[in-house]
């Protein structure tokens, strides 16, 4: 009887020893299964906070990394068709740390400072692109101080941006390589510089390009906008009245015409005209917020020399030139404005913007500053297809033209300015008819390209011939 329980003790005390094992190896497994759990939520949380981090200082870097591939560039018949384009660079490639010193600061300051008695100083956004650089010009031909700023993406070639910063270069004009959220450097150029006005014409461009790359029109027309706003409201002292580019766009499905600042604008037909719309929201709530002066300008299909290869006129004379076929939207009708006297209206703009009244030393307005939108137009609609008559006859060579039905793709029908709002308030008055504005394009065209004889000789011999003169605009058109 001792024996057997002896070994019923020692029995016993193997599975109390068997059980505790278990019981332990049990318990460090729920320690462990704990732990991994709570290191993954650790880790989720981070990347979290990570990327909302990385959203906040670099929007526009979220957007989807893309790559253009070669398009047919005739498909447009009145905005924008596409061209074989690289991928847009990254804003990290503009970076406040970039830029600084006593060097660089004399430098901007130089370039920003009037010449002339009463002479204004303006930033100018997007100053390498096409209405940017004309506006630069103008206003350093003045006298006025000119600072310039581009990212010099690869929405279209690169290299026309690089010629026009070069022709402001020779003009004494500084066109910073920089992207307009780069929040840290707009404040040391607003530290750095007193700057009078600022002309804000960068955007990311084009009707159709939205349908590929969304994010982008969100980043530069959207969240570029506020960064030019915010920085303008809290760090430049003091703050500067603002012209920025809105766009005709806005009118979308609008069936009135000629289009009134009066109209309708809640029907875009496409995401850029959406970006553009939310812009002239915003600047309602900076003006009304911090007493920013703020003029939104809605240009209509502005084009000339130095133009943008993505629109019409620029592509379909390429594709003359090269034989390729061009593909018009049937009865589709633009209000084609020449780009001289789309400058002499943002000038006009400038000059008559009015005071900012907020401080950015106490964050509070004075008093109600200006808020105002114009349309800049020409206020005569023409059809596509004359547009590309006068194209043939200056390039001395017939297109090969397909007619089809306009698609959905954010295009608009047509396009009529009623400009009498920037007539009565700073005596906007277009002058250019379209077959002066088309010869002057050509004889850039042939010559910035370096075209054949032959070419070149029948655009000369168009030259010769006496172009119509625009008659007088209708009194509905550019007084009521």
């Amino acid at each position: 009887m001792p024996t057997d329980a002896a070994a019923k003790g020692v029995k016993l005390e193997r599975y109390a020893s068997g059980s505790a094992l278990l019981l332990r190896r049990v318990a460090s497994g729920k320690f462990v299964a704990a732990s991994s759990h709570l290191l993954f939520r650790a880790t989720v949380l981070a990347t979290l906070a990570l990327v909302f981090l990385f959203a906040f200082h670099y929007p526009s870097l979220l957007s989807r990394s893309f790559s253009l591939v070669s398009a047919d560039a005739s498909s447009s018949s009145g905005g924008a068709s596409r061209l074989p384009h690289a991928s847009h660079r990254s804003l990290l490639m503009s970076s406040a740390s970039t830029y600084g010193g006593e060097k660089w600061e004399k430098e901007i300051r130089r370039s920003a400072k009037p010449r002339r008695d009463g002479g204004i100083s303006v930033l100018v956004t997007g100053a390498a692109g096409f209405v940017g650089s004309h506006c630069s010009l103008a206003l350093r031909a003045r006298g006025d101080g000119v600072l310039g700023l581009d990212n010099f993406n690869s929405y279209y070639d690169p290299a026309l941006k690089r010629g026009r910063q070069r022709l402001l270069s020779d003009r004494g004009v500084v066109v910073l390589d920089a992207d307009i959220n780069d929040a840290l450097l707009l404040e040391k150029l607003f530290e750095a510089v007193p700057f009078t006005h600022v002309l804000h014409l960068a955007a990311q461009a084009g009707v159709r390009y939205a349908m590929e790359a969304p994010q982008t029109y969100v980043a530069s027309n959207v969240a570029g906008l506020v960064t030019v706003f915010e920085t303008a409201a809290k760090h430049a002292d003091p703050q500067p009245a603002i012209v920025w580019a809105s766009s005709s766009s806005v009118y979308g499905l609008n069936t009135e015409a000629p289009f009134s600042e009066e109209h309708r604008t809640d029907r875009p037909a496409s995401l850029y005209a959406a970006t553009k719309k939310a812009g002239e929201a915003i600047a309602h709530s900076y003006n009304h917020i911090y007493g920013l002066s703020i003029t939104g300008l809605r240009f209509f299909t502005v084009y000339g020399p130095w133009g943008r290869p993505d629109m019409a006129y620029f592509s379909f004379a390429r594709s003359i030139v090269a034989g390729d076929p061009i593909t018009l939207y049937a009865d589709a009708r633009r209000d084609f404005t020449y780009i001289d006297d789309v400058v002499k209206g943002c000038v006009g703009a400038l000059d008559t913007a009015g005071r900012s009244t907020g401080s950015a030393r106490t964050g509070k307005k004075t008093g109600p500053a200006p808020l105002r939108v114009y349309n800049l137009g020409n206020t005569s609609p023409v059809p596509v297809t004359r547009m590309v008559a006068i194209l043939e006859k200056l390039l001395g060579k017939k297109a090969n033209k397909r007619v089809v039905t306009m698609p959905s793709n954010g295009d608009v029908p047509f396009t009529h300015a009623n400009v009498s709002h920037a007539a009565h308030d700073f005596g906007y008055r277009p002058t250019t008819s379209l077959d002066a504005g088309l010869r002057h394009f050509v004889d850039w065209f042939v010559e910035y390209y370096k075209l054949d004889t032959k070419i070149a000789k029948g655009a000369a011999r168009a030259a010769d011939k006496k172009p119509a003169t625009k008659k007088k605009a209708p009194a509905m058109s550019a007084s009521s």
